[in-house]
Parts: structure tokens; C-alpha cells; sequence
């Protein structure tokens, strides 16, 4: 009997309860996604499938919906402009945290995970205070909705890349200053190709998250020419819409579990990378 077997067969009760569970959480999900294929109007009961909503109806679907063409590319755009700020910062932070020796530092680490832990209804109120009482002269809307979304996405993105860099230690680092490479060359040219996983994963987490975020983005929002599709769907679901949200919310959960998927394949290559790093750290001690 194969090793999976036995756990499987030590724990029945177990596995039960984590099917039921995984049933219970996607139920919910999968309807909302079959009453996007509704041929009707109807958000409350199955109707012959359709694709109607997504581009059939010639002012409501989603593909003739400007509204929804705006919300969608508030989101995108949001994505894109926070991954491409928020990751070379997290990646710098974290090389520098890694670095850093004092008293400061074991501080500075707690520091980082702030964001994290803090309820995000706490994190949006504060930045809406800062931003429209301390910073007024920042532009608002999307703007400040970037802004917030960096901050909170860069403690992910530090917490990702030093993981990283603790399973590859600093050896390969300092045998390429050994061999006359300078500081900043051995990490451009040793050490950012081996953090090249934990970035791509870093890029796939904070895209994902910025995609799902709604309440960062619903308190610093100023009006629909800002409206994200969390925004727009909470909004559109209180005033009773049709199933062209349901088929909007489908594709950026599309979106949004393929940025997952993907950044789980890579940390998991990562964490077989990092074990044969660490395979051939003892080998060569």
C-alpha cells in the first residue's frame, strides 16, 4: 500500500470534514457562475444556459457594457501598475532586511507584517484619514487607490522573496565576490536569477490580490470613473442588476484563479529548487 494510501486510511474522519468543507466554500461560487450562463434576467433561479451575457445582449453584456468596460480596466490597470511598483520595491526591502544587523532590525522585520495582520477595514480607513487629511495635494481616485494598494501588497511580496532568500543562504553570493565580482554585481547577476521564482510567484500574488481587493479600492474611490470590479459588483448587487455582473465576476475570477494557479506552480518549483540548493550546500560544506 502506497504512503498516501495509509495517510488517507489513518484519518477518514479527516478527509471527510476537508471534502465537506471544500463542497460547502465552492457551492456558493458555482452558482453564482451557472446564473452568469442565464438566458433571463433572473440573478435568483437557474434558466436555459446562455451567453447571452457576456456578449449575446447589445447593451448589457459585458462585452457591450461600457460601464463594465470601465470598471474592468480600472481593475487591470490597477493590477498592472501595482505589480510592477510593488515588487521591485518588496524585492529591494526584503535584500535589505535580510542585510540589516542592530537593534533596529528584528523591529523593522516586525514592522513589515503590519499590513498583513491588520483587519483590512482598519488598513482602507487609515489610508482614506491620510490621504484626505494629511496628504490633501495627492491627486484621488486612482491615484491614491495605487498608492494603497502598494502598501498593502509590498509586506506579501517581502514575505515571499525572504523566504527565498533564507533557503539559498549567502554562499553562492559571496563565492562570486570571491571570484572578483563587485556588491551590486553578484546580486544582479548570482543573486536575482536564483530569486527569479519567488518574484515571478511575487508578481502572480500581488496581481491576485490587487484584482480581489474591494475595500481599499471602495474607500478611496471617487465616484464610478474610478469603480473597480469588486466596487461595481457589491454596488450593482444592493441596486438589483442583471446577470451580466455574475458573468463580469466569472471572468475576473477566471483571472484571478489563473494568477493563483500560476504562482503556485512556481513556488512549488521554488521549494524543490531551494531544497537542491540546500542538498548541494551540504555536499560542498
Amino acid at each position: 500500500m502506497s504512503r498516501r494510501r495509509r495517510r488517507a486510511g489513518a484519518a477518514p474522519g479527516l478527509a471527510t470534514i476537508t471534502w465537506l468543507y471544500i463542497v460547502w466554500s465552492l457551492a456558493p461560487v458555482l452558482v453564482a457562475v451557472r446564473i452568469s450562463f442565464n438566458s433571463g434576467k433572473s440573478r435568483s433561479t437557474f434558466q436555459s444556459p446562455s451567453m447571452r451575457w457576456y456578449w449575446g445582449d447589445p447593451t448589457g453584456s459585458v462585452w457591450n457594457d461600457d460601464n463594465l468596460h470601465i470598471a474592468m480596466g480600472n481593475t487591470l490597470k490597477l493590477a498592472a501598475m501595482c505589480m510592477l511598483i510593488a515588487v521591485p520595491l518588496g524585492v529591494a526591502m526584503a535584500i535589505g532586511l535580510q542585510r540589516w544587523r542592530g537593534k533596529t532590525a528584528a523591529a523593522s522585520n516586525g514592522l513589515m507584517l503590519v499590513p498583513i495582520v491588520t483587519p483590512e477595514l482598519v488598513f482602507g480607513v487609515a489610508l482614506f484619514i491620510v490621504f484626505t487629511q494629511v496628504y490633501t495635494g495627492l491627486p484621488g481616485g486612482l491615484f491614491t487607490q495605487l498608492l494603497g494598494h502598494v502598501t498593502f501588497t509590498v509586506s506579501f511580496v517581502v514575505v515571499i522573496i525572504r523566504g527565498r532568500l533564507a533557503a539559498i543562504g549567502d554562499q553562492y553570493e559571496q563565492a562570486a565576490r570571491d571570484l572578483g565580482a563587485s556588491r551590486l554585481q553578484a546580486i544582479r547577476l548570482v543573486l536575482l536569477p536564483m530569486l527569479g521564482p519567488a518574484i515571478f510567484a511575487s508578481l502572480m500574488v500581488t496581481f491576485a490580490t490587487s484584482v480581489d481587493d474591494f475595500v481599499i479600492s471602495s474607500f478611496l474611490s471617487t465616484g464610478e470613473a474610478t469603480e473597480t470590479v469588486p466596487i461595481k459588483i457589491y454596488s450593482g448587487a444592493r441596486a438589483g442588476s442583471t446577470p451580466a455582473l455574475n458573468a463580469l465576476a466569472t471572468l475576473m475570477l477566471v483571472v484571478t484563479l489563473t494568477a493563483v494557479g500560476v504562482a503556485g506552480l512556481v513556488l512549488r518549483r521554488m521549494r524543490r529548487q531551494g531544497a537542491g540548493d540546500a542538498g548541494l550546500s551540504s555536499l560542498t560544506a
